[in-house]
């Protein structure tokens, strides 16, 4: 398990070692071919800022080689805003006291047919995370109503057991995407003071329990804004390089999703939680080219979190997929356009105007699955 290997480190000589790296480590770095994780640290740290432009570089003719002129498209269906955790940054809390709201087979499938209008082959299931109103069973039945319309079903729930994981997979499961949130586990537990998320051990370990079930792809991350991001981020790399080494078969992605202002019950405006612990978009470029300088292999995802100028910039600097028309309320998208959103997103573009705006910069949006699409 990756909890052996993590508790050998401790967070801040991490985070001296990222912010005590020199221009002379970043130049070395930018000269390899194959960068390790010490090199990963020189990419993210403040002395590789100069040398943003050449990194962006790289990335491009990297990603161009390795994933061609393509960004493929996916889009989040919120199933339910149920959850039984408190945490501090998210409007699903429980103790936000909103209407909560899960979709019932009929409601998916209403939901089901705006987004195939779209164009969509590739859909995110995501729920607030209540074992009882939206555990296993409700999940297995919600795969077996989409998988009919969709080449490719991810997931983004609460942490399950692996024989949990392995039923899903049957049903037609593809990914799962599962954010430590922050490797800093002494001040995980400030955000997350209640519900079985507050286990930070158990949510630590899901990708080995995923990487046992053999599932087709694992989606890493963290909440940038909650603590350091160079740390988290470390950390993130460090949990990707021993899943790649163990669970060689699946593949992986990355994203890293800033917070956004989330919607207060009782409440008229939206609030940004203030944490301290701000990333520049400058910086957020910065780490894109590092991710990809350290792994050509990685799926690079962006959603709808960022502001439309930005995301048009990135098209071209290392990501691979990218969120389109979303909605982050259950029922968003024609049942229930008026529930409350998990957060705030930036992008309010539909999915045409998003195609539109890759294609003008010379690539291709994808709206399958690309390891089935080009066989991979």
């Amino acid at each position: 398990m990756f909890t052996a290997l993590f508790d050998t480190f401790d967070w801040e000589e991490v985070k001296q070692s990222i912010l005590s790296k020199t221009e002379q480590d970043v130049t070395e770095a930018l000269n390899k071919h194959r960068r390790n994780l010490e090199d990963f640290k020189a990419l993210i740290s403040p002395a590789a800022a100069p040398y943003l432009e050449q990194m962006a570089l790289i990335s491009q003719n990297l990603t161009r080689k390795r994933f061609g002129k393509t960004i493929q498209m996916y889009i989040p269906l919120y199933l339910s805003n149920e959850c039984q955790n408190i945490c501090t940054y998210c409007a699903f809390s429980l103790d936000n006291k909103i209407r909560r709201k899960t979709l019932s087979d009929a409601e998916i499938l209403q939901e089901i047919a705006v987004l195939k209008k779209m164009g969509y082959d590739h859909v995110l299931l995501v729920t607030g995370e209540a074992n009882l109103t939206v555990g296993v069973a409700y999940l297995k039945n919600a795969i077996r109503i989409i998988k009919p319309h969709f080449t490719h079903v991810s997931l983004e729930v609460q942490p399950l057991d692996t024989n949990d994981y392995q039923e899903l997979i049957k049903e037609g499961l593809s990914t799962v995407l599962v954010y430590q949130e922050t490797y800093h586990k002494e001040n995980y537990k400030l955000y997350h003071p209640k519900g079985k998320k507050s286990n930070f051990n158990y949510r630590l370990e899901t990708p080995d329990r995923l990487g046992q079930a053999n599932i087709h792809k694992i989606g890493l991350g963290t909440l940038i804004g909650l603590e350091d991001w160079r740390t988290d981020c470390f950390f993130t790399a460090l949990h990707l390089d021993y899943l790649e080494k163990t669970y060689w078969q699946t593949k992986y992605s990355v994203s890293f999703p800033r917070l956004r202002p989330i919607e207060l019950a009782g409440s008229d405006e939206t609030v940004l939680k203030e944490y301290n612990n701000y990333m520049s978009d400058r910086e957020l470029v910065q780490l894109i080219c590092a991710w990809r300088l350290f792994n050509t292999e990685l799926e690079i995802s962006i959603s709808t979190r960022e502001e439309e100028h930005f995301r048009n910039h990135l098209i071209q600097l290392g990501i691979t997929s990218i969120s389109a028309g979303s909605k982050t309320n259950p029922g968003g998208y024609i049942v229930e356009p008026e529930s409350l959103e998990q957060f705030e997103i930036s992008d309010e573009r539909s999915s045409a105007e998003i195609a539109d705006m890759i294609r003008a910069q010379g690539y291709e949006p994808v709206w399958k699955d690309w390891d089935k699409t080009f066989g991979h």
